[in-house]
């Protein structure tokens, strides 16, 4: 996917109350390839899009709140505007920090580029 002409996705991330969050929004026609996640998150979707979870596709429409296992590896196909925040409990005291803690990828992510 590297090799295909790459968009911009927006994101935001910050850290409060312990918790890193952090939120991409993607567009019609947008896939997202996300950086396999080492930790137990909680992800909140909102919009609606087509997710591979590695068991399968899945379609999401409207607001979901979904318990998310460690060791994933997701792809996300937006069909309208999706926000989709991911969110974890952290003793992280920096962003880069509670990247490393998430996964091993964090030299490729968005915000270190």
């Amino acid at each position: 996917m590297l090799t295909l002409p790459q968009e911009e996705v927006h994101t935001e991330h910050f850290l409060h109350a312990g918790m890193y969050v952090r939120t991409v929004t993607i567009g019609p026609e947008i896939v997202l390839m996300g950086a396999q996640i080492k930790v137990p998150t909680l992800l909140i979707v909102s919009g609606k899009c087509r997710v591979f979870t590695g068991d399968g596709w899945i379609e999401l429409e409207g607001y979901n709140v979904i318990p998310a296992k460690a060791g994933r590896k997701q792809i996300f196909v937006g069909m309208e505007e999706t926000h989709i925040t991911m969110t974890f409990r952290t003793d992280a005291e920096t962003l880069e920090q509670a990247e490393e803690e998430f996964t091993g990828e964090y030299e490729a992510l968005v915000t270190r580029r």
